[in-house]
């Protein structure tokens, strides 16, 4: 019934609700269940066959497979699908490609900005046109020194740009094309190859310090070369739309028309009606791990958001009580929006250097709120190339395996 037929059972979990959570349950019986623990790679060895439009960097992020499989096994097409820490949007878009209705939320306004222009999306021609019709020439001054990132004349295109989106946005005559623009340019702001706009730096999805970028550019002995960001967001476009078939189009497009964007915290989201969702796929904060605002402070700077403002309402917890509490205000509210029998997969990890298992700490905290702990996932993952770049051996920093803690709601 839960998809897991051809997954090893290597044991089960104790789930004790811890007394820490009592008060704040709606009993303050303890509440003991065995939970069947399954292992096996359920769905990277398929990681290849991701449809192009999810080839959007941003940390954190999680295979479209993994939304998929749980999608696949407990919705149909109609369905409402959400994730309340969108990120990239990977979950949404997914939802979308398989003829489900979605719902996208995240405190990080960059979260939509990735995530809505995959689902309008423009034809590449509409994108080509408004490329072409831009004026990227204007000298424009810059408040902040980006010169170790980008090439004078990049840079003055970058600035235009930004000054272009800027007042259409503000204007409010921004289009689907031009959010489709914005999309792409904020991927392509920096990267380790010629076909993003800066010069070699870290991955896309953490921009580093200026300083930091001073200190690469001498270790390297270079120095940053133009490049032509017309051309660059017209090929990554092109590159993202590649694999789409026309029901892939259909589907998205279709899927737009009704899907929400909210930038709520993940514990009140007002705008969602009650026993609407049918599944939730998510994957929250893992405490402090990554710190989204500081690896993102050049995508919000050239889309006019404060990183400091954002990395505020983050949920950033330097402890596992903090986090535990915020973590059981979201399971209520999602009690309150999921329907009778729907689930909710909640990926978590090995955080602290494996010292901590958050599916021992999370699977409690869902009961407290009212679900049925029905299963614990664990997708079993090959090297990947983004763990080969950080030098992190497969498994052994808790960052390279997939840990879902599957629920679901009773009738």
């Amino acid at each position: 019934m839960l998809g897991f037929e051809t997954s090893v059972i290597t044991g089960n979990l104790q789930v004790r609700s811890a007394s820490i959570l009592s008060r704040r349950a709606r009993s303050r019986e303890v509440v003991e269940q065995s939970v069947p623990i399954y292992q096996s790679e359920m769905w990277t060895a398929l990681q290849r066959q991701a449809s192009s439009i999810h080839e959007i960097s941003y940390r954190g992020c999680y295979k479209p497979q993994l939304p998929a499989y749980f999608i696949e096994r407990f919705t149909q097409p109609g369905d409402v699908i959400y994730d309340p820490f969108s990120g990239r949007g990977t979950t949404a878009v997914e939802g979308a490609l398989r003829g489900r209705n979605v719902i996208a939320n995240d405190v990080n306004p960059l979260s939509s900005i990735l995530t809505q222009p995959r689902l309008e999306l423009p034809d590449i021609s509409e994108i080509s046109d408004r490329l072409d019709s831009l004026k990227l020439q204007k000298k424009l001054s810059n408040d902040i020194d980006l010169s170790m990132f980008f090439h004078r004349d990049t840079e003055k295109e970058i600035l235009n740009l930004r000054h272009y989106l800027t007042s259409r946005r503000q204007n409010y005559t921004e289009d689907a094309t031009d959010r489709w623009i914005r999309m792409v340019a904020t991927n392509r702001l920096t990267g380790h190859s010629p076909g993003f706009f800066s010069v070699y730096t870290l991955p896309p999805n953490q921009a580093t310090s200026p300083e930091n970028q001073i200190r690469i550019n001498e270790r390297l002995k270079q120095s940053p070369e133009y490049r032509n960001v017309r051309e660059l967001i017209l090929k990554k476009s092109q590159q993202l739309q590649k694999k789409l078939s026309e029901t892939d189009k259909k589907n998205l497009r279709t899927a737009s028309e009704s899907a929400t964007f909210m930038e709520d915290l993940a514990s009140r989201t007002l705008g969602i009606p009650t026993e609407i969702v049918k599944l939730t796929v998510t994957s929250p904060p893992f405490l402090d791990v990554v710190q989204y605002a500081k690896d993102n402070w050049l995508r919000c700077w050239f889309n006019a958001i404060d990183a400091d403002e954002i990395g505020s309402r983050l949920t950033m917890s330097s402890t596992l009580s903090h986090w535990s509490t915020v973590m059981l205000d979201v399971f209520r509210e999602l009690y309150r929006i999921t329907v009778p029998n729907g689930w909710v997969a909640f990926e978590v990890g090995e955080v602290r250097q494996g010292k901590i298992k958050l599916e021992e700490v999370v699977a409690p905290i869902g009961i407290c709120a009212g679900f049925a702990c029905m299963a614990v996932a664990i997708n079993a993952q090959r090297f990947t190339k983004t763990a080969n770049i950080w030098g992190v051996s497969n498994n052994s920093m808790g960052t390279n395996t997939n840990r879902i803690v599957l629920f679901r709601k009773p009738m």
